[in-house]
């Protein structure tokens, strides 16, 4: 299991940039991460771990906006990978890191390109709206799954 959960939770930074960085701070906060992780400290923290799920709440709320811009736009991207590093560093063992960070950087481009496509294809038949709490539905499920199975390892 080394790296899937570095991998998986960073595919879902694709998707969301906040959602993963609040699942694994939520972990951290909890102790619910794997003993040999490798989550910033400040993740912990709960000032920190609340900033992050209301970030991911406000990321959830506001991509069902028509004015919110797409995942692709560079600072959308810089998110997402910066997201991509922190989880997948988090969820890999000690010395895999390195690795994670560049796997983590690498699976949340291609998710993201990935989804964005799928997401448009989807707003074209079922609008912006529904196909918005869909992906977010998958999002925070995946997220959830990926932390309660990273935590029994």
């Amino acid at each position: 299991m080394a790296l899937i959960h570095s991998l998986l939770m960073s595919a879902v930074a694709g998707m969301r940039s906040m959602t993963p960085l609040a699942a694994v701070a939520n972990a951290a906060r909890t102790g619910k991460l794997p003993a040999d992780n490798g989550a910033p400290a400040l993740l912990a923290n709960p000032l920190a771990s609340a900033g992050m799920l209301a970030l991911a709440g406000g990321e959830l709320a506001g991509d069902k906006m028509k004015t919110a811009p797409d995942r692709i736009v560079l600072p959308g991207m810089i998110a997402r990978i910066a997201t991509g590093v922190i989880v997948g560093t988090a969820l890999a063992p000690r010395h895999q890191r390195g690795v994670a960070a560049v796997l983590g950087a690498t699976t949340a481009v291609a998710a993201a390109y990935l989804t964005f496509n799928v997401r448009m294809r989807a707003i074209e038949r079922y609008g912006q709206t529904s196909t918005g709490v869909v992906e977010d539905a998958i999002t925070v499920g995946a997220a959830t799954l990926i932390m309660r199975d990273a935590a029994k390892h």
